[in-house]
């Protein structure tokens, strides 16, 4: 029923966005109004999309941009079914975080058909070729860098699990190689086990605890593929009366004060705002035949007890602030290159 419920509300949000009125590759029209009309369609609503989708309005609305944005919920064929409603309604361009990375192919072919750019940020697609651009992170560099900050921890030795995201997103698949990566390095750590929460938090609670049942003592370290997994590592250990370092990517906010208290021991900051404001502005310079660079990597930087203040204040404290530069922040950093800075 809740499918269904939020199926039609996406379809009722296109169809308003469609009658508008303008046709498909028109950059110019927006229905009379002269903005530009993007289409946006996330594989659900995790804090790192929800964070994003705040820089992409703050962008949005400085550019005069007409935002539609449409949640899969972690369905595969609801996104496809929403990137079927975003060509229908003649967008000017298509901005996807893809649930799978080998989804899609016949969307962005009709898409394609139809003079309709599609940007994918933040989750690849495997068939990169037929993209307008992506703005992704290098989650394999994310991973290893994970990795190693539980390795350092360790000492070099011990036993560990991982909270897996979505098995065979491309997210997921990065961060394991990076974390492969690394473990390669240190034959004395061994996977006890390494499963998918999704990037769930309630999840990661339930796995953990039968985690914590099957190897108890054993177990010396908890590596999550993303923050909100981490965080529900944390509660699963509290809950249990234990305590283990854990380690995480994203830097939420949630995130970012558990580093600060020392409950995670580190992450990696891949800002959400920044990172999908940039895939708008990619999108916008394409339907605007503007320069812009097809491939744009965002390198996470790594979230210590050292730099976490700082990082606190872009994210949590000093956010409105933060927002309010990040249009021109963004367009300055796909001038230089470097999208992941924040100064």
């Amino acid at each position: 029923m809740f499918k269904k419920i939020r199926a039609a509300a996406a379809i009722s949000a296109v169809l308003a966005l469609g009658a508008a009125g303008c046709g498909a590759g028109d950059s110019g029209s927006g229905g009379g109004s002269g903005k530009v009309r993007i289409g946006v369609t996330v594989y659900d609503m995790t804090s790192f999309i929800t964070q994003g989708k705040e820089g992409m309005e703050a962008y949005a609305k400085a550019r005069d941009v007409n935002l539609t944005w449409l949640n899969a919920g972690g369905d595969v064929n609801t996104q496809a079914s929403q990137m079927e409603q975003l060509i229908n309604a003649g967008v000017d361009a298509i901005v996807i975080a893809p649930v799978q990375a080998d989804s899609l192919s016949p969307q962005i072919a009709q898409a394609t058909a139809k003079n309709i750019p599609v940007i994918a940020v933040n989750t690849s697609l495997k068939d990169t070729g037929a993209l307008a651009a992506t703005v992704l992170p290098d989650d394999v560099a994310a991973g290893a860098q994970e990795m190693q900050q539980m390795a350092d921890k360790l000492g070099g030795k011990g036993n560990i699990v991982i909270l897996q995201g979505p098995l065979a997103s491309s997210p997921e698949l990065d961060r394991t190689k990076g974390i492969m990566q690394t473990l390669a390095k240190y034959p004395d750590i061994k996977v006890l086990a390494k499963d998918t929460a999704n990037w769930n938090r309630d999840e990661a609670v339930n796995k953990t605890k039968n985690w914590l049942s099957s190897f108890g003592d054993q177990l010396n370290g908890i590596v999550a593929e993303n923050d909100d997994m981490a965080l529900g590592a944390l509660r699963a250990l509290k809950e249990a009366g234990k305590s283990l370092p854990v380690v995480g990517i994203d830097g939420i906010q949630d995130g970012l004060q558990a580093v600060k208290s020392g409950e995670l021991i580190g992450s990696s900051l891949q800002h959400g705002r920044v990172e999908m404001g940039a895939g708008l502005a990619v999108a916008l310079r394409v339907v605007k035949k503007e320069s812009f660079e097809k491939t744009n990597t965002y390198v996470m930087p790594a979230i210590t007890p050292e730099n976490v203040d700082k990082l606190l204040d872009h994210v949590v404290t000093g956010k409105d602030a933060f927002l309010a530069k990040l249009p021109d922040l963004v367009d300055k950093n796909l001038q230089s290159g470097n999208i992941a800075n924040e100064e």
